[in-house]
């Protein structure tokens, strides 16, 4: 019971943190709500360098900033919402030193990816079976595999 206590705690804790850092994102200097979604900004934590880096190698996709793919795009409200709690996420794991060695996608980060896919793509995905994951087939396009031709 007092686990459970503390995971809500945590949650609240990020939720009501990614609620302050967008209303000062907002609110705060000019410009820096757009400069937040540009990829030199998701670039400026060296964390992030491998993935900006097959980012900026990835073909027509390099034309598209970070946001387009890793938030939900089908709503504002959303978008933002998730904007907040994704980046205190990333602001807390950072400054804790919890990093993990490899960065890999959540399994809520993969249904949004999986989204703004099927949501980008979708007059040529119209008549495909959209239930399995696109980077399964377009392996090239996961940050880590960029440049690599798959084959099956």
């Amino acid at each position: 019971m007092r686990l459970l206590k503390s995971k809500y705690t945590i949650i609240t804790i990020i939720i009501f943190s990614g609620l302050a850092v967008f209303a000062f994102l907002l609110l705060g200097p000019p410009q820096l709500l757009a400069k937040s979604e540009s990829p030199t900004f998701c670039a400026s934590c060296h964390v992030m360098e491998e993935q900006h880096s097959a980012w900026s190698h990835a073909g027509a996709h390099r034309r598209i900033r970070c946001v387009d793919c890793h938030l939900p795009n089908s709503n504002t409200l959303l978008h933002y919402v998730w904007k907040s709690i994704d980046g205190m996420k990333d602001v807390l794991s950072f400054h804790s030193g919890m990093v993990p060695e490899r960065i890999t996608l959540s399994g809520h980060g993969a249904k949004v990816v999986q989204s703004n896919c099927i949501r980008c793509h979708a007059e040529t995905v119209s008549q495909m079976d959209t239930t399995r994951q696109c980077w399964g087939c377009h392996r090239q396009l996961r940050h880590r595999l960029t440049g690599t031709v798959a084959t099956r």
